[in-house]
């Protein structure tokens, strides 16, 4: 477990803003969290350690995926989530669980191959939506109870991920949503950003039994500016979502993808 990292002159307030804005930008536009864009930020230019910055990344994840759904519904009405409920279900069912275990397991374990293959698994979820996107666009990869447990295992999946790198798991479940329920890209954001909420809630209480979690009494005020620099984020992307057409969407989610993986396959 890595001890709590000396305070550095690169936390400043206008840095926290804008990173936390231009991340936001992106959560809002893509309903994702941001959080492998924000990880490396964390550790690289404002010198958390590693355990430390994963707790932040999951606290101002949650200020992004809270902020950026109401955003989003402008393009995607609440009532249009609300009508997939059993794709949100279904996939809780097993990102909850997984939420809980995988943030135990980080509070414990650090391994640089854990980062490798989450980068793999990246890598490849984008070469999968840039190759056959075309073909399952609107049609499930599975249905019945093959889909049902299929939701199962990815959810679960996804909830140790985005536990064990303080992400929301927008970058995963996108895919998922659109590769095996066949969900459109927009709607698809939506619904990432109503399964991450809850299963984010998950991790977070379980991180809160660890002692390193004192990080975000610490540094209340680069929270605070960073979380503010989110909102304003998510609001200018939840905009920019009636406005970028979906042929633009999925190959910009792809390229995140993409770098995604580099960054976290680099992380030591």
């Amino acid at each position: 477990m890595d001890g709590p990292a000396e305070p550095t002159i690169s936390r400043s307030k206008p840095a926290a803003f804008t990173g936390g804005a231009v991340i936001g930008a992106l959560g809002g536009l893509i309903g994702l969290g941001g959080a492998e864009f924000r990880l490396p930020l964390l550790i690289g230019i404002f010198n958390f350690a590693a355990l430390e910055a994963v707790i932040l990344n999951k606290a101002m994840s949650l200020v992004v995926v809270a902020s950026a759904l109401p955003f989003r519904a402008a393009t995607v009405p609440f009532s249009e989530i609300g009508s997939h409920w059993q794709i949100v279900v279904n996939l809780l069912a097993g990102s909850l669980a997984g939420a809980w275990f995988g943030a135990g397991w980080a509070t414990r374990l650090k391994s640089e191959t854990l980062y490798k293959v989450i980068g793999g698994l990246l890598a490849a979820i984008a070469v999968i939506l840039i190759v056959g996107h075309d073909a399952t666009a609107g049609q499930p990869l599975l249905t019945g109870g093959t889909q049902l447990l299929a939701g199962i295992v990815a959810g679960f999946a996804i909830g140790i991920v985005a536990s064990l790198l303080g992400v929301a798991g927008g970058e995963l479940l996108i895919p998922t949503l659109v590769l095996l329920f066949g969900c459109d890209i927009k709607l698809a954001g939506s619904l990432s950003l109503a399964v991450s909420l809850p299963t984010m809630l998950v991790g977070f209480t379980r991180y809160s039994r660890d002692q390193s979690f004192s990080v975000l009494g610490r540094n209340k005020v680069f929270l605070i500016v960073t979380a503010a620099g989110s909102i304003v984020g998510t609001f200018i992307g939840g905009r920019l979502l009636g406005i970028v057409p979906n042929a633009v969407l999925l190959p910009a989610l792809a390229v995140i993808l993409l770098l995604s993986a580099v960054k976290v396959w680099r992380h030591k």
